[in-house]
């Protein structure tokens, strides 16, 4: 696959030593680009400003002056293989050695680096496109070059300091992505916080983060931090963007009035701070869910970003835009890594096509969008997978008897080619036939007729969803990392995808199993330029996690395969140890059930330190779509499943205040066939319970990313789970 001089799809193979002793071909080749990119500045025409602008328009003579300054920084090579410096660091203005590995002696850059680097390319090309009033408008990267270094005086202004943070809490948008390069080109640390959290939440990582200024987008978010501010001693300034509030305000600004006060700081007083940064110091801060404790704040250095924004994507065949502009939509949490390297980081790289989906995305306008910008690749949690599966399988219900077979006779023979001869491009004419006549129409009404690379990650997917998509000639790739991997440490991709697994570990990256048992399933540690400096404040937990090696303990257990692909078994926290001394992961035994009964949505399987196993139950049921909590409604394919059975159930209530017999007994032997096909009577699901109400955010069963939280769970419904063991002891 075509690349740019100097990012071949492998990395270049050398002594990293050489580093220090003499320049590499990628810092030649960086270093000689300034002329060129100063010239080609001189004679790009800019689009018309933006409603974003305001009316201050970003014409050539402002990149030009823009540009006059920011000679890309020095380089200063001497530190990366300083023997003194730690692999990790606790502190926010620390900073780390590199872990520059002899497969892939990658010379380290800043994010400035790899914008200006872009600009050269990409300046004139779409970077981020956006809706107003109805209509779409579109940002050229020199434009958000110049939107990001206004920010960045913006916040200077505002008093931001070196190595303290910008919060930001609000939707995806524009305003996002050129706070967020303004926050690193300022010599902050952008830190994301999830929209769903309450004011304590956020009061919480605010004053960890040590945030200087918090960016909002609505009102609601705004008296969230007006709620909190006094709490908050580092904080100066907050800035609105999507809704002004109300009154006028001491220290809170509309974005326009903050980007005002970017004129007052010279062009020269940025470039310095610019110029002084260094790859392996601190520039994100994500901060992991909480469901254990506190929320850790991973730090995240500017390598660890441009490194990952280019390899992590590599391997999973992102194009650069000389070859082909990728198209993206932009809709999942900014605050979680896997969307903020995808969306954000991996956009400037390679030179995407951005496009925001509306606030309400998940509620059911992600489809309008998708329909509307036609993506190029796209990803997505398994959960909103999950909810695309099923929107489709209602709409196939209530279609006309004909159509309704023709999809279901296009998907089976699609489905069993994918199966049976999944790398082969010789498709038979039947399937053809069925990819021109049903699936190619589904794909377009879905906004994926351009669509060549699907991804999931942050969770793992049921076996019933992959194949769902592989009868609908969609495969769905997958990713492995955690934020303290900056995201990808594994990828799949069309050339490097194996059902269920999730795909090789990225060129540069390493990775070994501890602990393995007997068949080769053991703890995931990983090793490379994607590993994070540590925990912010938190030298314990950054103990635990890094050995003295190096080596990053995930807490994932998972085996490798003969030719390296990566297949996830459960976590090792989640290993249930019943009574009997049995060691059982619960992941597979709940996608056994979920696979066996299609009416059943979350399955949790509980027995840690008890003397059997025991399964909560739910339902799957629609949405409200205003808040996208699980109502009372059963979904299409659950009536349709009561219907099978001659139950007239349409609701969750008629079928637990009723005990539908019949529901209950076909699930009963379906937990059964189930526990048939176990490895050993421990193995066995001996009761369960069907809850009244499906998992949700709102109700704490599920994480922002969808991700199940078993501790609440487990204490949610500790009086159910209590009474399938009470009456054991009689």
């Amino acid at each position: 696959m075509p690349r740019n001089s100097g990012a071949g799809y492998g990395c270049p193979h050398g002594d990293p030593s050489m580093l220090d002793s003499r320049e590499t071909p990628q810092e030649s080749r960086q270093d000689t680009s300034v002329g060129t990119s100063q010239e080609k500045s001189k004679t790009r025409a800019l689009h018309q400003p933006s409603s974003l602008t305001d009316g201050q328009p970003l014409s050539k003579e402002s990149l030009n002056h823009a540009l006059e300054f920011s000679v890309p920084e020095k380089v200063h090579k001497a530190q990366w293989d300083a023997p003194e410096e730690a692999l990790w660091t606790t502190r926010a203005d620390g900073q780390v050695r590199l872990r520059i590995d002899p497969s892939c002696p990658q010379f380290p850059y800043t994010v400035h680096r790899m914008f200006y680097e872009a600009l050269d390319k990409y300046g004139d090309l779409s970077a981020l496109g956006f809706k107003r009033q109805d209509k779409w408008e579109h940002i050229s990267y020199s434009q958000y070059y110049l939107l990001a270094r206004r920010a960045a005086k913006g916040f200077l202004k505002l008093g931001l300091e070196r190595a303290h943070s910008v919060a930001i809490l609000g939707f995806n948008s524009p305003e996002w992505f050129f706070s967020a390069v303004g926050t690193v080109f300022a010599g902050g640390i952008v830190t994301g916080i999830y929209t769903t959290s309450s004011p304590e939440a956020c009061q919480y990582i605010a004053h960890d983060c040590r945030a200087n200024v918090i960016v909002v987008d609505t009102q609601k978010q705004l008296e969230k931090i007006l709620k909190i501010w006094k709490q908050l001693p580092h904080l100066k300034a907050v800035v609105t963007y999507k809704e002004p509030p109300p009154n006028k305000m001491t220290d809170v600004y509309t974005m326009e009035e903050f980007m005002e006060l970017g004129n007052e700081v010279p062009e020269e007083a940025l470039d310095a701070i610019i110029d002084a940064q260094q790859p392996n110091q601190c520039c994100v801060l994500v901060y992991t869910s909480g469901t254990t404790g506190n929320p850790k704040g991973v730090m995240l250095s500017q390598d660890n970003i441009t490194w990952t924004a280019r390899y992590g994507s590599q391997a999973g065949d992102i194009q650069p835009a000389e070859v082909q502009q990728e198209v993206v939509v932009s809709y999942l949490p900014l605050s979680h890594i896997a969307a903020q390297i995808y969306d954000l980081w991996t956009g400037i790289q390679w030179g995407a096509q951005v496009c925001f989906a509306e606030p309400d995305a998940l509620k059911g306008s992600l489809v309008n969008t998708l329909r509307e910008v036609e993506p190029t690749s796209h990803m997505g949690v398994p959960r909103v997978w999950e909810k695309i599966m099923e929107r489709i399988q209602e709409a196939a219900a209530q279609s006309g008897f004909i159509r309704r077979k023709m999809l279901l006779w296009a998907m089976s023979v699609t489905l069993e080619q994918n199966l049976t001869c999944a790398g082969s491009d010789l498709k038979p004419f039947t399937t053809r036939l069925a990819d021109y006549l049903v699936l190619a129409k589904v794909r377009q009404a879905l906004g994926f007729a351009k669509c060549q690379k699907n991804f999931y990650g942050a969770a793992p997917m049921t076996a019933e969803t992959q194949h769902f998509f592989l009868g609908l000639n969609i495969r769905l790739y997958a990713g492995y990392g955690l934020s303290e991997t900056s995201g990808p440490h594994f990828m799949s991709s069309p050339y490097n995808y194996r059902l269920y697994s999730s795909g090789k570990v990225v060129p540069g990256c390493r990775v070994k199993l501890v602990n393995q048992d007997a068949e080769g399933i053991g703890e995931i540690c990983l090793w490379g330029r994607t590993i994070f400096m540590g925990y912010l404040n938190m030298e314990d937990k950054t103990c635990e996690a890094i050995d003295e090696e190096g080596w990053l303990h995930t807490g994932d257990a998972g085996r490798l395969d003969a030719d390296g692909f990566l297949y996830i078994t459960g976590r090792l926290k989640e290993l249930i140890i019943t009574a009997g001394g049995e060691n059982v992961p619960p992941l597979p035994i709940e996608e056994a059930v979920k696979m066996e009964l299609p009416i059943i949505s979350n399955a949790m399987l509980i027995g840690d330190q008890r003397k059997f196993l025991s399964m909560l139950l739910t339902l799957k049921c629609t949405l409200d779509p205003d808040t996208s909590d699980p109502t009372d409604n059963l979904t299409e394919q659950a009536v349709e499943f009561c219907q099978r059975l001659g139950s007239r159930a349409t609701t969750v209530s008629e079928i637990v205040g009723k005990k539908d017999e019949a529901v209950y007994q076909a699930i009963e032997e379906g937990i059964q066939r189930v526990n048939m096909n176990a490895a050993a009577r421990p193995y066995h699901i001996q009761k369960w319970a069907i809850l009244e109400r499906d998992f949700s955010i709102s109700g704490g069963e599920l994480g922002p990313t969808m991700k199940l939280k078993r501790l609440t769970v487990l204490e949610k419904y500790k009086d159910i789970i209590d009474s399938f063991y009470q009456e054991q002891k009689m």
